[in-house]
């Protein structure tokens, strides 16, 4: 929406903001978050903000625009590790051919060891997988690169090419933001605004997941992710959450403060214990049946709703 003044005379979409989300797949959490009030940034130029944030062996899983050099020699710097595909413009060097691994759940795997230089002259030995997919992308692509540095011991081709299918979960992250805390308000044109209200929603997430692995430590992880609903517990956290901050005062609240994760998570799983999980529940959809486009009657530009229920 248009409410500022800056953009009441342009056309153009305005972008209120960006932002680097970083999201661990194994906790389900978002662990980090680098707003950027410019649209227009790429994200490659946030990049130099995550390097400080690396830790010795970190494992980071990226898609192709996080195939930069001064990052990969970055997180290698660090003493880190990352799976990332591989951008067409990055360039290499071969040192062995490619050779069969298998195959894996998306394809026929093979893999090659490569050599990457920075501008300093430093050279970075890596491992480049192929991935022959059995079905192509959504862009119509039929084959992907990987490039890591973590060593053949430690994960084979065909399980660094599982490893990178988990990137899409934060993908579906993004979607289960927006579905759930309504991430993006088109109200929100000030891009601090945005911003501010984007990060609230990620916090309201990382509530949201403790609550499932509360429930999935006491009910079993395969009946909660797949019996309870996301919309619900959001519904909890955004609504219910404001009268118990009226009706329970501020003390009872203050000592979870002094508690250390492991204390935390005890008390999470004792209250689990007493949560109803039909008021939970969720009302999966059934498949979509294809659907015959009515013809238009220009003679009959209305119906009465009430007459045709009642037949």
């Amino acid at each position: 929406e248009r409410r500022l003044k800056a953009l009441r005379h342009t056309a153009s979409a305005p972008l209120p903001g960006k932002s680097l989300v970083v999201f661990d797949p194994e906790l389900d959490l978002v662990i980090d978050v680098f707003p950027c009030e410019d649209g227009h940034t790429q994200e490659r130029a946030l990049l130099n903000q995550i390097i400080p944030t690396i830790k010795a062996n970190d494992a980071w899983i990226g898609d192709r625009n996080f195939c930069v050099l001064s990052f990969l020699f970055g997180m290698a710097k660090k003493d880190a590790f990352f799976i990332i595909r591989q951008h067409k413009g990055l360039p290499f060097d071969e040192i062995s051919p490619m050779r069969s691994q298998g195959k894996s759940a998306t394809g026929d795997v093979f893999e090659q060891r490569i050599e990457i230089k920075n501008e300093n002259d430093k050279v970075l030995k890596l491992r480049r997988i192929r991935v022959c997919l059995n079905e192509p992308t959504r862009d119509g692509e039929t084959e992907i690169f990987i490039l890591t540095n973590l060593p053949a011991r430690v994960a084979k081709a065909k399980k660094i090419a599982k490893i990178y299918q988990k990137r899409w979960m934060i993908e579906t992250l993004f979607l289960r933001l927006e579905k759930n805390f309504h991430s993006e308000i088109n109200t929100l044109g000030y891009p601090k605004a945005a911003l501010f209200g984007f990060c609230i929603a990620r916090v309201a997430y990382n509530i949201m997941s403790g609550v499932k692995a509360a429930l999935r430590g006491v009910h079993g992880a395969e009946k909660i992710d797949n019996e309870v609903s996301d919309y619900y517990i959001a519904g909890e956290i955004s609504a219910v959450s404001r009268g118990m901050m009226i009706a329970i005062p501020e003390e009872h609240w203050s000592v979870f403060l002094s508690l250390t994760p492991t204390q935390l998570a005890r008390v999470f799983i004792k209250l689990a214990k007493n949560v109803k999980l039909p008021a939970f529940k969720k009302h999966p959809r059934g498949p979509k049946k294809p659907q015959v486009k009515p013809e238009w009657d220009p003679k009959h530009p209305h119906v009465s709703t009430a007459r045709l229920i009642a037949g």
